[in-house]
Parts: structure tokens; sequence; C-alpha cells
């Protein structure tokens, strides 16, 4: 197995082979599962079918941002609240939760749908504008709220067995310190792995649980039809439709501004403007029809994690950006810029550099650093020798 460096961030997938794209996409796995599961776990949904759309809505995300935007769609916490009023307003009219609920997700939909709303306004008015709404000082303590609402699960989590607890984050973070090669890339997978053999030498399994996952059909349809969102639409109750989805809609302009704050760390540990290219009109299309999709057959909605972030930017890779297979080039975090021989012109050729990027608008997004420059861009000065590594925007360099 070849060494891969790990002070840079790596753009191309198809870098790291096979081997490593698969450990990498266990790890992020990890990453996502407990708080994904933990939605339908609270709420009463349907565990399997929150994992399958979460997948699915994943890809679709990707397909609306043309596999640029490296992000996982998981569960979203936010609407709980909203599924909870839903269904003590059910049990009122004499229904069990399991009847309440798809009328709930009917309220999620109309939510869903809210993100389209806003993203046509991004496309009509433009990022720059509409963002004015949207300041750091709105979108901040939003996604801090959030997460600090989420802190206490964590922490009544790791008081069930704290000591197991204890061990998964101690080899997460020798691991990321002090490893090597794939040891420093993979250090969540590890402290799963870790934690999990600990707990079955010690006998901390739940055997219950172990039996219940022994005796589990391989292969199986993870919805029923009377759970899922398309069944409550179906069912002609038209007074509780419209208020599950007066009680729940609003809460898509919390989750629309998490969405944007969500976009901006994105770009922020990728060295890139998502904002732009593709834009958050797509990235909001992307969320709102995975919530959308999720919530018509029955599972919570989606929202992009940032668990998985946090590992793309511990571990400086993301394979969640596009794959050969779907047709894009593969896309993750932004090389970093090689080092390079300075030659006597380096300074001149930087100086063109800076130029070029302000005159030539593609290559803001695929532009690097290299030791020349060509002559046929229109450069108002000396020509120098390309030494680019390929073609990159309109001017050709």
């Amino acid at each position: 197995m070849s060494t891969i460096n790990t002070s840079g961030a790596v753009y191309d997938a198809r870098q790291l082979g096979k081997g490593r794209m698969l450990v990498l996409g266990l790890q992020h796995m990890f990453a996502m599962f407990g708080a994904t599961i933990l939605v339908p776990t609270i709420t009463g949904l349907s565990v399997s079918a929150t994992l399958l759309f979460a997948g699915l809505g994943t890809l679709l995300f990707h397909c609306f941002t043309k596999m640029k935007v490296p992000a996982f769609l998981g569960s979203s916490f936010a609407f709980l609240g909203g599924y909870a009023t839903v269904v003590a307003m059910g049990n009122e009219l004499g229904m069990s939760q399991a009847e309440a609920l798809p009328y709930a997700c009917v309220g999620v939909v109309a939510a869903g749908l809210l993100y389209f709303v806003l993203a046509a306004a991004f496309r009509l008015f433009g990022v720059k504008r509409v963002m004015k709404l949207f300041p750091p000082v709105v979108t901040g303590p939003i996604i801090i709220s959030i997460g600090l609402i989420l802190a206490g699960t964590a922490v009544s989590s790791i008081l069930t067995n704290w000591w197991i607890a204890l061990i998964a984050i101690l080899v997460v973070i020798v691991c990321n310190i002090w490893g090597k090669g794939m040891i420093k890339i993979i250090p969540i997978l590890l402290g799963v792995l870790a934690s999990y053999v600990v707990a079955a030498v010690f006998g901390q399994l739940e055997a219950d649980k172990v039996q219940a996952l022994h005796d589990a059909a391989w292969i199986g349809v993870p919805f029923y039809w009377q759970n899922t969102g398309m069944y409550a639409l179906g069912s002609g109750d038209w007074s509780f439709l419209i208020t599950a989805i007066v009680a729940i809609m609003p809460i898509a302009l919390a989750t629309m501004i998490e969405h944007i704050g969500d976009m901006c760390a994105i770009s922020s540990t990728c060295n890139r403007n998502y904002l732009e290219d593709p834009g958050l009109h797509r990235t909001l299309m992307g969320d709102g029809a995975a919530t959308i999709l999720a919530s018509l057959f029955g599972a919570p909605a989606n929202t992009t994690y940032g668990e998985n972030r946090r590992v793309a930017d511990t571990v400086r890779y993301d394979l969640l950006g596009g794959y050969p297979q779907f047709g894009g080039e593969p896309r993750g975090f932004d090389r970093q810029p090689q080092p390079h021989h300075h030659s006597p012109d380096h300074h001149a050729c930087r100086r063109h550099q800076l130029w070029l990027r302000r005159r030539c608008t593609a290559l803001r997004q695929h532009w690097h650093l290299g030791s020349g420059c060509g002559s046929h861009c229109g450069y108002p000065g000396r020509s120098y020798p390309a030494q680019q590594e390929g073609r990159h925007g309109e001017c050709g360099v």
C-alpha cells in the first residue's frame, strides 16, 4: 500500500484507491450513524427507513449540486418538537402515535417545499442580497443552540457506560495526534472498533439487541404503507393535515438558516465558495428534495450533517463529493498548493497569477499555484514557460 501525504487534502478520490475509499466511507458511516438513528428512536419512526432515505437523500443532494459539495444528509433534530406536537394533537383525537406520525410527515413535506421558495429567492436576487437577511449574528446562534440541545443527548449516552466512551475518545485522540499513514486518517473508525471490542470482551454488549440483529432478515422493505406521508395524504382527513402543516412548516425557517451555516462551514473547510458554485440555490433544493423524499416514505427530515464535516476536517479527506460512477469528476477537498522551486521570474509570475485570478472568473474555483505561466492568456507583460497541470478555466492555462 502506497504512502499517503496527510499534510494536504485530496481533490481526486481516485488517488486513494478503492480500499482506502471504502475504509474512509465506513468512518463517515460511523460518524453519522448514532445521530441518524437517534431521531427515529425518539419519535417512533422507522429506523430502517431512516437509514435508507438518508443514503438516497444524500445521493439526490449530490445530483442537485453537480457532485461538488462534500456533504452527508442525515436525520434532523430540529423537527423533534414538531413531531411531538402533532402526536399530542393526534392523541386528543383518539389517534395512536403510529397513526399520527404520517400526518407529521406531511407537515415536514410542506417544510421541504419552503426550501425551494428560498432557493428561488437566491436564484432571482443573488446570494449577496439575500444573505443580508442571514448575517452571522443570526445563523451562528441558531447553529449553536441546536448543538447545545444535542449536547444533553451525548452526555446521557456517555453516562450509560462512561469508561467505554472514554476508551473510544482516547483512541481517537491518540490516533489523530500520533498516528501515521492510514492510522492518522481513520481515527474515528478505530475508536469505534476499539471500544466495541473492549465492550465485547468485558460482556458489555446487550444480549437481546445482539440476538435481534442475528435474527433480522437480510433483505426486506424498510417501511409500511400506512406509516408513510403518502398514506396520510390519501386519508382525506384534511383538517388534521392542515393542522400538522401549520404546526411543522415554520420549523423550516430555522433549518434553512442551519443549512446556510453548514454550507459556509463546508466552504471554509474545503477552501471553496460553494455558495457561488454550485450555488446556494442548488444546495437548498437538494436539501429540500431529500427531506420531501424521506418524509413521503415515513422517514425523518434530512439535513446536512456537521458530524461528517468535522470528520473530513479532522482527517483532511472527503469522499462524498462525487465519484466517476455517477458521471462526474471526483470532487472532494481542494488540493493544497504543491511546493515548487522558485524561478528567477517567480515574483513576476506571482503577479500574473493574481492578475489572472481577478480576470478569469472560471479560475476562481479551479486555480492553483505553479512555477510558471503561459503566454496565451493575454497577460500584459512578459511570457514565461507554462508549467501548470493541464488546462484550467477559460483562459486555457
